[in-house]
Formats: C-alpha cells, structure tokens, sequence
C-alpha cells in the first residue's frame, strides 16, 4: 500500500491543490492517507478524503485524524449519499391515452372557439388590437422569409425539372416537364412547402414569444388588467399569417419556375416554348386554389404556434416544448389539411 503524507491546510484552496496527487495514488491500489500534519480541515478536506476512498481499489486506511477533524468527515460522510435512481416512466394505458387525446381534443376545440369569439368582437375590441404587431408579424414572417422561400423555390424547380426529364425523354416528352412542373407548383407544392417554412420560422417563434409571457406571467397580468390575450396576441400573428403565406406562395412558385426554366433552356428549349407551356397549362382556377390553400394553411400554423404559447406549462424546458409542438402541429396540420383540399377539389372537379 502506498503511503501518503498531507500537510498544509485542507480547506478548498489545500484539497484542490493536493486533488490530483491523492486521487492519482488511490486509483493506482492501495492508499494510507496520513493527515497528523495538516494544519486545517473542513468540508472541503473530508470531500477529498471520501474521493480517494471511493477511487481506492482495495484498502484504504486513515490516520491523524483528531477528534474535530474525524466528527466533520463524519457529518459530511452522512450526507455524501448517491441520490437514488430515477424511477422508470410508468406506462400508460390505452385508457390514459385516449383520456389525453381527448382532453387534447378538447382543449383544441376550446382554443378555436376563444379565436372565432375574439374575431367576432375585434370591432368592439379594437383598443386591444395593436396594428403595430400585425405589421411586425408581417415583417418578420413574411417579408425576412423571402430570401429562404425564393432559394427553396428554385433549388425545388431544378430539382423537379431534373427529375422529371429522366423518365419524359424517355418518351420524347421533354416540352411536357413545364406542365408538369408548373401545375405541381401552383396546386400543391407552392402551398404546401411555404407552409413548412412559416411553421418552422414563425410557428416556432409564436410559440416563443408566447410561451415566455406565460412563464413570465405576463397573461396572467393581462387577464388582471382585463385585456384578453387571444385579441391581443393571438389574432395579429394569425391575421398576419393569412396575408403573408399566398404571397410568399406565389414568390415560391416563380422561384421554382424559374429553376424549372433554366433546366430546360439547358437541355435545349427554348424559355419561349417553355413559357408558352405553363401559361397554357395554369388556369386561373389553379393559381387561385393554390392561394386559397396558402391562406388556409397560413392560419392553422399561426393558430397552433400561438396555441402552444398559450399552452406553456413551468419550467426550464417548457418553452423549448412549445416550440417543438409548434412546429410539428404545424406541419401534421398542413399535410393533414392538403389531404383534405385535395379530396374536396377533386370532388369539385377543380
């Protein structure tokens, strides 16, 4: 066993200094830890002790201790306990499951009856309607997402216009790809991928902003102040989403027509015939059913992300949770609400 003399003052300054000596000795076998010399011992010093006789593979023995210094190791080995283990998560039913679903259900049918209330009295609540952040919300959702939804557009229309050449050229259907890539743009995948971006830029972001007013207790001061909280921060995002997602539609479909386009000038179109193509193949009825569904989709992830604002629960990682919820509802939403119009313009023979 090795033998090993402390000196000096064991308080923090001394064990952080002798640390690494006593614990490269306890690791190495056995340790006789020597302290009749030390000139001071606190909470500190008996840390250290402890340490080294839990990284001590085999004996550990301790001598010098007087009668102070041996009651304060003993008050501190007391304490120096492992907190016990985690407890596994319990499993839930399938009754616990379909209770959450429904209350999650509820609560949802709730929130949008607050919304459709809140926007039958805005003229009577026009005081709690702040203009300046609807223009904001603009700003940020729509006018900043610019840059993101023209360079998704094009890299989407290159992506597009490549693909679908490999298997029309087979068939010497290569003009075909503009109608193609066109009427995929305006009737779905405008729409539909403008709504990922709000979700992932803004839903996220008004579930933030919400989420720390409600930790911070901010709803809980504007409920006292009698200013209801859906008219005030819920409606000018919501607005704000339903005018800024066809625009930001329209500007993805250009992009993408426009990387569309230089993939078949590549090959040998002329951008003429090309142009010729999509003003042939889009009618009014697609290019306006597509900015219907953007509106649509504009408002289920304003709703959701302000939603899960208001839903915030405590602690360090409710917000973070706020604004994974939003992003996921939102996208669920989308997608689940595409499914929906598809169904429906089908069955209108739009």
């Amino acid at each position: 066993m090795a033998d090993l003399r402390l000196t000096g003052a064991l308080d923090v300054a001394g064990a952080a200094a002798h640390w690494t000596e006593v614990m490269a000795a306890a690791r190495r076998g056995g340790l006789v830890l020597d302290l009749g010399a030390i000139e001071g011992f606190d909470t500190a010093g008996a840390a250290l002790v402890l340490a080294a006789e839990r990284a001590c593979k085999s004996g550990f023995e301790l001598k010098g201790l007087g009668e102070r210094e041996t009651a304060v190791l003993a008050r501190v080995r007391g304490l120096d306990v492992p907190p016990p283990p985690a407890p596994p998560p319990a499993a839930q039913s399938w009754r616990q499951v379909i209770g959450a679903s429904a209350s999650a259900c509820v609560q949802g049918v709730a929130y949008l009856g607050e919304v459709v209330v809140a926007v039958g009295r805005l003229p009577a609540r026009q005081r709690m309607f702040r203009w300046m952040d609807l223009l904001r919300t603009a700003d940020q959702a729509g006018v900043q997402a610019i840059p993101l939804v023209l360079l998704m557009g094009l890299l989407v229309g290159v992506i597009l216009a490549f693909q679908s050449m490999v298997p029309m050229r087979r068939f010497g259907a290569d003009i075909y790809v503009a109608n193609l890539v066109s009427i995929g743009l305006a009737r779905e995948l405008g729409p539909l991928l403008t709504a990922v971006i709000l979700a992932g830029r803004s839903g996220s972001a008004f579930a933030a902003e919400i989420g720390t007013m409600k930790v911070n207790q901010e709803l809980d001061a504007l409920a006292t102040m009698g200013i209801d909280a859906v008219t005030m921060l819920v409606l000018p995002r919501l607005i704000a989403g339903v005018l800024v997602t066809p625009v930001l539609a329209v500007i993805m479909e250009m992009a993408g027509s426009l990387g569309m386009t230089l993939v078949l000038v590549a090959n040998g179109i002329p951008w003429t015939v090309v142009a010729n193509q999509v003003v042939a193949t889009v009618v009014p009825a697609d290019f306006f059913g597509g900015l219907f569904k953007a509106a649509l989709f504009g408002a289920a992830v304003s709703a959701i992300g302000c939603r899960a604002g208001i839903g915030t629960g405590q602690g360090p990682r409710a917000v973070g949770l706020s604004a994974t919820a939003a992003v996921v509802g939102g996208i669920v939403a989308t997608i689940a609400l595409d499914g929906v119009m598809a169904v429906v313009f089908f069955r209108l023979g739009l």
